[in-house]
């Protein structure tokens, strides 16, 4: 991928705040890694921990020069600095994400939001409403739509080349729950406690990215739908399963099979799509290969970085054909298109059109929406819920 040359205009790297994923945490280490990736950030300040003192630590640990004691210190603080960041990431609780992303937005900083964006679908709406009034960029944190060979399906659905969309399929299927873990057994596992984690584990956790990347990919949101959703692996209380049909306005079908609790399962995220002409179909195991099927020609498969590629994945393509991009790459993608923007945005310069395709403060909004609908339908049984 060639650096944009809008950052030229700024004449210097973005300033990036991040607020959670302290070390030996996994994401922390995925989104400061993604932003560098490219060198349109430089990492600046943080807080790693509710423990002042820990986040004070953590920050030395990692080499980051402005350390703070919670999120209200940082932002206030960045706030009156003649250097202060420019983006802020949030990759806290799921329950927290509200109060701080309001805090950054009345502040004038644009923001990177792990999903899902909010508990609550009025606090997502009003985070809307927010951003679209403040002008500010807003990414949320879905990196799969970020794979070159998921921008190329993106693409090839809008050039009609699928035809009238008939058929979509996606698949996420885990396995490190398929037994209660210790973490779960002394309840120290966030992720277990609705308070924090949301009403659903499996929904907030990984099908919010199985419904973003179908819509993704589509450009078709669901009219409705209907959810089973429970929990498999005895003596859990969180949900570890969902299966779920969706409906469309043009009388497509839709289909969902997500758990975290299939024994021996690794990640299984795939997506599948068929059309009038024909058909895609994406493993995110196996990222670099896009399979593409018609009825006149067969099945091909196009390769990251091969020929016949559109710009859309070619410009997020970084080596050639036969060396493998991943998960932190298409992270990176995500932040370099929220570079972009945020450049554009500070200099007037023009941003490439396709920088704006990370995914949106109301992608996020759509994510919380799904999964209050999936909840009231599996509390009414599976009856058909209205999106």
């Amino acid at each position: 991928m060639a650096v944009n040359p809008v950052i030229n205009a700024l004449g210097r790297k973005l300033r990036l705040g991040v607020i959670g994923g302290g070390p030996g945490s996994f994401i922390g280490i995925v989104h400061r890694g993604a932003a560098t990736l490219e060198e349109y950030y430089d990492v600046v300040a943080g807080v790693f921990s509710s423990n002042p003192d820990k986040s004070m630590a953590s920050a030395k640990e990692l080499g980051i020069a402005r350390g703070y004691a919670n999120p209200e210190q940082m932002i206030r603080a960045e706030a009156e600095r003649e250097d202060k960041v420019d983006v802020i990431a949030i990759m806290t609780p799921n329950n927290s994400h509200y109060e701080i992303a309001c805090l950054a937005i009345e502040h004038g900083f644009h923001i990177m939001c792990e999903k899902p964006l909010t508990n609550e679908l009025d606090q997502a709406m009003d985070l809307v409403e927010r951003v679209q009034q403040s002008k500010l960029a807003c990414c949320v944190a879905y990196g799969y739509s970020g794979y070159p060979m998921v921008r190329e399906a993106k693409a090839l659905i809008e050039s009609g080349e699928l035809g009238e969309i008939r058929m979509v399929q996606c698949d996420y299927v885990q396995g490190h729950l398929a037994e209660l873990t210790p973490s779960e057994l002394d309840n120290t596992n966030w992720h277990m406690d609705p308070e924090i984690a949301g009403p659903s584990l499996i929904l907030g956790d990984i099908a919010t990215h199985c419904y973003h990347l179908a819509s993704f990919v589509t450009g078709m949101e669901p009219s409705e739908l209907s959810a089973d959703v429970t929990n498999l692996v005895p003596g859990r209380e969180a949900d570890d399963y969902a299966g779920i049909l969706t409906r469309y306005s043009n009388n497509a079908r839709g289909r969902f099979y997500i758990t975290q609790a299939a024994a021996g399962a690794d990640h299984g995220l795939y997506i599948r799509v068929f059309g009038s002409k024909g058909g895609i179909e994406w493993h995110q195991e196996q990222p670099n290969q896009l399979m593409v099927r018609s009825l006149d020609q067969g099945t091909k498969i196009l390769q990251k970085g091969g020929v016949g590629l559109t710009d859309a994945a070619n410009r997020v393509s970084r080596i050639a054909i036969g060396h493998p991009e991943g998960y932190r790459e298409a992270f990176a993608n995500l932040y370099t298109d929220l570079a972009e923007v945020v450049i554009a945005k500070a200099t007037g310069v023009e941003a490439h059109p396709l920088a704006y395709s990370f995914p949106t403060i109301e992608e996020g909004a759509q994510g919380v929406k799904f999964v209050q609908a999936a909840i009231k339908s599996r509390d009414n049984n599976g009856d058909w819920v209205a999106l």
